[in-house]
């Protein structure tokens, strides 16, 4: 695991940008695992001017989000195919059949799991995988005591989740207490993962993933089993 300390947000957007643009440059054709949340916003932002400044193209690209809501429509504004459309793919020319994340809204979340992870298999596997992290250490939705060999499937949101979500949703009781992500050992298949950290409230989750204990406690620590993780961070001690 490499370790990569940025000096502030900014230049952690900047660092995480740089590698996903060299992949990009090497690969035109490459598989991409996106994440969600505040923290990935700046890379898009970073890849967004890449994009116009003519340095990357997304025309070949496919790409497939981490995770979704379960019940939640995709025009939602809260919800990731919004939160996707709105940072990054209005704004590339990404093709949208390309273009693949969970259907948390689909009457059969149990074949659509089977269904997501059979689309990344089609396609060749995830070859660059972006990630955040949560307050308790979850990578894309999956909650501490999740297996290490858990495909795409659904969970339930721990109250730490969903305290750090709800700020999204015009009411707090809008948040849905369930999603569907990609399992851990769906990420860990990726040939390669950048996880990004920004800010005081991960402090904890920085620091005992820092230690080196694997433990499924810690989400997070599962990539530590992983032969190619750069590890992007900011705010943190």
């Amino acid at each position: 695991m490499k370790w990569i300390e940025t000096k502030d947000y900014e230049d952690l957007s900047k660092k995480a940008c740089d590698i996903f643009v060299e992949q990009l440059q090497n690969k035109p054709n490459s598989v991409i695992g996106l994440a969600t949340g505040s923290t990935p916003i700046g890379l898009y932002k970073e890849l967004v001017q890449q994009y116009h400044s003519g340095n990357v193209s997304f025309k070949d690209v496919v790409s497939f989000n981490l995770d979704e809501y379960v019940g939640i429509d995709p025009n939602n504004e809260a919800s990731y195919h919004y939160f996707m459309n709105y940072h990054l793919f209005k704004h590339v020319d990404i093709q949208k059949e390309n273009i693949h994340i969970p259907e948390g809204h689909s009457s059969d979340l149990e074949t659509a799991c089977r269904t997501y992870e059979q689309q990344i298999k089609e396609a060749g596997g995830i070859d660059l995988q972006v990630l955040g992290i949560g307050v308790n250490g979850h990578i894309g939705f999956n909650e501490p005591g999740t297996p290490f060999d858990s495909l795409t499937h659904i969970v339930e949101l721990t109250q730490s989740t969903i305290e750090a979500n709800q700020k999204y949703f015009e009411k707090p009781e809008d948040m849905p207490r369930k999603a569907i992500t990609m399992g851990i050992q769906s990420i860990l298949n990726a040939k390669k993962i950048i996880l990004l950290i920004s800010g005081e409230t991960k402090q904890e989750a920085y620091d005992r993933l820092r230690t080196g204990v694997i433990t499924e406690d810690l989400p997070a620590s599962a990539l530590h089993q992983h032969p190619d993780v750069t590890v992007i961070y900011t705010g943190v001690k």
